[in-house]
């Protein structure tokens, strides 16, 4: 499974860093949760501190402009040594169809093999002498095909990215290895709970959706895909018009801008045009189970949320932030019920929200969280809970956001998302005017019609529960 095709509660949740302090900070503003001295659970180890600043400014270290016609944002990050830049395949699981699911992760990760001009063997040997990294990552609105490197070593990794993408050999042989491994990969989803968790979970909350499709592809779809299909995809796809690069490091605009032109800048233009993700459509829904046997059980629901451009994104963030500590408190650590539990808030277009949990009384839970849910429609934190929440949402979220790669995704879900790279530096302030009636009302409005995935003993879960959130 792919970050960012469901609601992954490994790696795309803001909140589960600080679960446990959050919950001990919110203790005095949530009469029903449990005074720190009360908790027994010790909140994670502390982190070096962080002061985040009272106020963003302008964004002075970054800047946008276009290279023959793609779209470049360059943060100059003078901190440390490595850049790190993301080239940004628009599109997604949006450009795919149930017959070729899964194409470009193929012929993306098949280019590793060699080029014309560097030869796997050769490719390889460059790579490890530079101690770069190419990586791609699949993702339902854009594959990221992302380098990592000294500024030293910037511009040799680039040409070999950018050569990957421009001239990749991908030869039968290579094609059938890398096939064979995506393929273990997806068999390997019924042996992991939480990777089939997440897949059925895909299957409850994309349905009737282009979001339905997987972008690392289905047995049905990778099969039949041969080499001359990957040319044929890569000819008419990797185009111009399908890119955005984000760089961050300590490299300058004019040397940015000569590497794309001498490379991807005389790649064929395309008619690709970006748009924002249309809202999910409305389809009949049935929790998805599977029956396990495992010592624990496992649980997620989603919802759908604002989109990314309006006010409620922000409330309905700290909204799942809320609900998380809550959560965390009560099934946790006064009722021991559960190891691993949050409310994940996904950064989209159109966000999503959600519910995960790892227990033996799946029941006793989601009464837990629909009493939780209905406390925080119902009522407000007090404005000093509130100040505090934000104070350490902030740190935390900085904290998890601070590599320079973490920055590049950063600039760009806010260039995609919300229109504009410089809402990345808005955030803190977007989260400062958030008000307690807002978090509110945006539980009110979002927190329902939640869609369930099962894995686990079906005995021990109620249809007629899942079915009442």
């Amino acid at each position: 499974m792919t970050a960012g095709h469901t609601i992954p509660h490994r790696v795309m949740h803001t909140v589960n860093v600080f679960t446990a302090a959050l919950a001990i900070v919110l203790a005095p503003a949530i009469p029903h949760g449990v005074s720190a001295q009360a908790t027994t659970t010790r909140p994670p180890a502390a982190r070096p501190p962080v002061t985040a600043p009272a106020k963003v400014g302008e964004d002075t270290l970054t800047s946008k402009f276009e290279v023959a016609g793609i779209p470049v944002i360059l943060r100059q990050v003078t901190a440390n040594n490595v850049v790190a830049a993301n080239l940004y395949l628009l599109g997604g699981v949006r450009q795919l169809t149930p017959d070729n699911e899964g194409i470009e992760t193929l012929m993306l990760e098949a280019t590793e093999y060699g080029t014309r001009k560097y030869p796997k063997n050769l490719l390889r040997q460059k790579m490890a002498r530079l101690g770069s990294a190419v990586a791609v990552s699949p993702g339902i609105d854009w594959t990221t095909i992302g380098l990592r490197a000294t500024t030293t070593g910037f511009d040799s990794t680039w040409v070999i990215m950018a050569d990957r993408l421009m001239a990749p050999l991908l030869l039968q042989a290579d094609v059938a290895l890398v096939k064979e491994q995506l393929l273990e990969a997806i068999k390997g989803r019924t042996d992991s709970p939480d990777a089939l968790l997440d897949h059925l979970a895909d299957s409850v909350t994309y349905a009737g959706s282009p979001y339905a499709l997987d972008p690392v592809g289905t047995e049905r779809s990778l099969t039949k895909m041969t080499a001359a299909d990957l040319k044929k995809y890569q000819a008419e796809q990797i185009v111009t018009s399908r890119m955005m690069l984000v760089v961050v490091g300590n490299v300058s605009r004019t040397r940015v801008e000569k590497l794309v032109r001498e490379t991807l800048g005389r790649l064929p233009k395309g008619t690709y045009a970006w748009t924002a993700p249309s809202d999910l459509p409305s389809a009949p829904y049935a929790p998805a189970i599977v029956k396990r046997v495992l010592p624990t059980n496992y649980l997620q629901g989603s919802f759908r949320g604002p989109r990314a451009n309006t006010r409620e994104y922000a409330a309905l963030r700290l909204a799942c932030a809320v609900l998380s500590g809550r959560l965390f408190t009560e099934a946790r650590a006064r009722q021991n019920l559960t190891y691993s539990i949050n409310a994940p808030f996904v950064e989209r277009a159109q966000s999503m929200g959600g519910l995960y949990v790892t227990t033996t009384a799946p029941d006793a839970v989601l009464n837990i969280m629909q009493k939780e849910i209905s406390a925080l429609k119902d009522g407000t934190i007090s404005d000093d809970g509130l100040e505090r929440l934000v104070q350490q949402f902030i740190v935390t979220y900085f904290l998890d956001n601070e590599t320079n790669a973490d920055q590049a995704n950063l600039l760009a879900r806010a260039e995609l998302y919300q229109g504009d790279y410089k809402r990345a530096s808005r955030f803190v302030d977007e989260l400062r005017e958030v008000t307690a009636k807002d978090i509110q009302r945006a539980a009110g409005r979002y927190m329902s019609d939640i869609r369930w995935a099962y894995v686990g003993d079906p005995s021990k879960v109620s249809l007629a529960l899942l079915n009442r959130f």
